[in-house]
């Protein structure tokens, strides 16, 4: 990621757009400050990761919906 000063893309963003279609993410800070991050849109992406990768290796368990144990529940109320 490269961290770029507002006024100072403002001026040349063309150089840093062939570096965001190229995969690279841009973090655009003023005064030092962050104030957006500017991302590649996934087309431009490459090597994504397909959906489903890991559909045959999770299975959800036929309880998953079931209410927590009240002494878990109480745990994380800090009772």
């Amino acid at each position: 990621m490269i961290t770029i000063e507002v006024d100072d893309f403002g001026k040349i963003y063309q150089k840093y757009i062939k570096r965001l279609e190229a995969g690279e993410t841009i973090l655009l800070t003023r005064k030092g400050k962050p104030v957006a991050e500017i991302t590649p849109t996934p087309q431009n992406l490459k090597n994504l990761r397909p959906f489903g990768l890991s559909a045959s290796k999770f299975v959800t368990p036929d309880d998953f919906n079931n209410p927590l144990p009240a002494e878990l529940l109480d745990a994380f109320e800090g009772k």
